[in-house]
């Protein structure tokens, strides 16, 4: 069975510089990686740039159109894949949680907006001069990178938070003050979500675990994502369920079993309500 693929960083070295952090620019990237442009998945954490050219970005079964100045910031575990122009160009730098989180032990990567929540668009778009500040910091992040300057990865750090601090200050959501007012329970509820959503549906069973009351859970999830607790988890299995259709070898019915309906048809009509399509018809679409 042969299931969506999920990269690592050393997948995409040519030598073995370091297992936390990769940088390049986007058109020499994509010349020596061009499985890139399928669909797949990073356990690591995804920055780009695009100073040039056009195309669309598909993140997670959301369509982003790509112009010059187009960042993208992605999680680990997210989907996507690209549709580029030939003149396509920019940076990329992929870094481990591990990779900022030990350096900066005052301060967490999920603190930036763009990483808060998965529900938090993965897009920002800036303006010519915006794109030019950022970009200069990506040359310089790449020019450490291809060096054996000494303290180098300290360089790359600062470098890179100094990137994240700017980006943070063009990037607007509608619930920004309100995901920074409840961050913490927030982020605990989608942790315990990934590890639970395929055998526990019930919003009593996470807010139990969070230790705070279903009440205060929806209200926290009503503030800052303008949803219920119900939905968080429902959209939660619903994504998994989009992305593991993208595997022919699965059938409807064990992707229902691995999902943890032992109803088949119940998963038929609650992907149905939620997307406006059966299972068959997802998976008769060209992604």
């Amino acid at each position: 069975m042969k299931l969506l693929p999920v990269y690592n960083i050393s997948q995409f070295q040519e030598k073995e510089t370091s297992k936390h952090l990769y940088c390049n620019r986007f058109k020499e990237h994509l010349r020596t990686h061009p499985f890139i442009e399928k669909p797949h998945r990073h356990d690591f954490h995804l920055l780009v740039i695009f100073t040039k050219g056009t195309g669309t970005h598909v993140v997670d079964f959301n369509t982003f159109d790509i112009t010059a100045g187009s960042v993208f910031a992605l999680q680990p575990g997210q989907m996507h894949h690209w549709n580029l122009s030939e003149d396509i160009d920019g940076y990329i730098l992929f870094h481990s949680k591990e990779f900022y989180n030990v350096h900066f032990q005052h301060k967490q990567i999920n603190d930036y907006p763009f990483y808060f929540s998965t529900y938090n668009t993965p897009e920002l778009c800036l303006n010519h001069q915006q794109t030019a500040n950022v970009s200069s910091f990506f040359e310089m992040i790449l020019t450490e990178y291809s060096s054996k300057s000494l303290f180098k990865e300290h360089a790359i750090l600062n470098i890179l938070d100094l990137i994240y601090i700017e980006l943070s200050r063009h990037y607007v959501t509608p619930t920004q003050l309100q995901i920074k007012r409840y961050h913490t329970i927030l982020r605990n509820f989608e942790v315990i979500l990934e590890q639970f959503y395929k055998h526990e549906k019930k919003p009593s069973f996470y807010a139990s675990r969070l230790n705070i009351t279903l009440k205060h859970l929806n209200r926290i999830c009503r503030e800052t994502l303008d949803k219920t607790a119900t939905t968080v988890i429902t959209d939660r299995i619903i994504l998994e369920a989009k992305r593991l259709l993208l595997t022919p070898e699965l059938s409807i019915n064990e992707i229902a079993n691995l999902l943890g309906f032992e109803d088949y048809s119940y998963f038929s009509r609650l992907f149905k309500q939620k997307t406006g399509q059966t299972p068959s018809e997802f998976r008769s679409l060209d992604f």
